[in-house]
């Protein structure tokens, strides 16, 4: 069963609202966030990029990094740009993108259901990475910014969310330079927040979709902090760490696409005849080519697109690994062919999200920069959900998720 817990958010006053809330920290880099905090002594990524405040020499990992974070986390409390709410709330979160919306509940998720798998993951976390959230949660002693969850959409908790939605005014409501909609709600009533919890913990598993690193860093501090406490009973704040739960009917995954930056010593031709082992070749000329099913890629090499479809022997529909077109791709082209063997590591390949549009692919490999780009079709919320029921892990950048969760519209403080 899943714990969905009530806390006292950490939020903006409305008026700043807008500005207080920032892209997560991982989108961006040091630079981008630098550029984008410029003139907004509101935005959160003083605190989730603190690096933006001090000199550029500075690694991002560096501990003066880190102690920025929580002088500035004090500012923004000093200054009444973030005040907790007085009494623990539950609280709706939703998107606007495209004209479609997305309603997630805002609760705290339990460390011991992420410790005992009842929260489940798809991907496998880097130990640098989680080690970074981990320094930002301990030092801060919040979740600064949320996890994105899905759970299996139950129609009871879809009534309530949108009863209440129809019947109270939003806290929040603002458009985002990206033309994403972000609306919150607040729910103070006792009676609501209680059968959300209940009807919670008849769900079995909840699915991180998004920020594996971020959740693996608030769980293992939290558990951390439990170790650390002789006095620890159960019920303290850090027991619980800050996520928005999505109803999987709600959800899209959009593509998420490859660049390689040579064809691994071979000529064109070469290249191409490996290819027509794999696959059935159609050349699409050159106008962009998107992948319409599942087994066939887009393939921009030298001016010209092509479609590429997999040839039967190639994948396993009965594997939920086996099945997936980043699997084909990477066994047998990227692998294979191209010899790139680790795609976490490796310096020739990089992945670009389909929210940048395949136009992104054609611009890098006519600059030079890159040789070949694959366009692939998106996974689906049932494999995913899938693949983590059966124990599974999804090849590296497989799933993005669109829109992203603004940061700094909650915050949840563990004391």
């Amino acid at each position: 069963m899943a714990i969905l817990k009530p806390f006292k958010g950490l939020r903006p006053p409305q008026e700043i609202a807008a500005r207080v809330a920032s892209r997560p920290y991982d989108v961006l880099n040091s630079k981008e966030a630098r550029i984008e905090a410029e003139g907004n002594e509101f935005s959160l990524l003083h605190i989730i990029k603190p690096e933006i405040d001090l000199s550029e020499e500075i690694d991002e990992h560096d501990e003066r990094v880190y102690n920025k974070a929580i002088e500035n986390l004090n500012h923004f409390k000093k200054n009444g740009w973030l005040k907790q709410d007085e009494a623990p709330y539950l609280y709706i979160y939703a998107q606007t993108m495209n004209n479609k919306t997305q309603y997630g509940i805002v609760g705290c998720a339990a460390v011991d259901d992420y410790m005992n798998g009842v929260i489940k993951k798809h991907e496998l976390t880097r130990k640098d990475k989680e080690e970074d959230r981990m320094k930002h949660v301990r030092i801060t002693n919040a979740n600064m910014e949320p996890v994105f969850f899905t759970y299996p959409a139950v129609a009871e908790i879809d009534q309530i969310i949108e009863e209440f939605v129809k019947n109270n005014k939003p806290e929040y409501d603002f458009t985002a330079d990206d033309g994403v909609g972000h609306h919150f709600w607040v729910i103070r009533d006792n009676k609501i927040i209680e059968q959300l919890v209940t009807l919670f913990e008849k769900i079995p598993y909840t699915y991180v979709a998004d920020g594996h690193h971020r959740t693996a860093a608030a769980a293992l501090v939290g558990n951390e902090k439990k170790q650390k406490n002789p006095n620890h009973k159960g019920d303290e704040e850090y027991n619980y760490f800050l996520a928005v739960h999505f109803p999987s009917n709600q959800l899209t995954i959009i593509d998420y696409n490859r660049l390689v930056k040579d064809l691994n010593g071979l000529s064109k031709e070469e290249f191409f005849n490996k290819l027509e082992g794999v696959f059935n070749i159609e050349d699409k000329g050159t106008e962009i080519f998107k992948p319409e099913s599942l087994h066939t890629f887009g393939m921009y090499i030298d001016g010209r697109w092509y479609s590429l479809t997999a040839k039967p022997g190639t994948y396993n529909d009965n594997d939920p690994i086996g099945v997936l077109d980043v699997t084909i791709l990477s066994e047998h082209v990227l692998d294979k062919i191209l010899g790139i063997t680790d795609l976490r590591t490796s310096n020739r390949i990089d992945f670009v999200g389909g929210i940048r549009g395949l136009g992104e692919l054609k611009r890098r490999v006519d600059s030079g920069e890159m040789a070949v780009a694959f366009a692939l079709y998106p996974v689906s919320l049932e494999q995913l959900i899938t693949i983590a029921d059966t124990g599974n892990i999804m090849p590296p950048k497989t799933t993005w998720f669109e829109p992203k969760l603004r940061s700094g519209i909650v915050v949840h403080a563990l004391d």
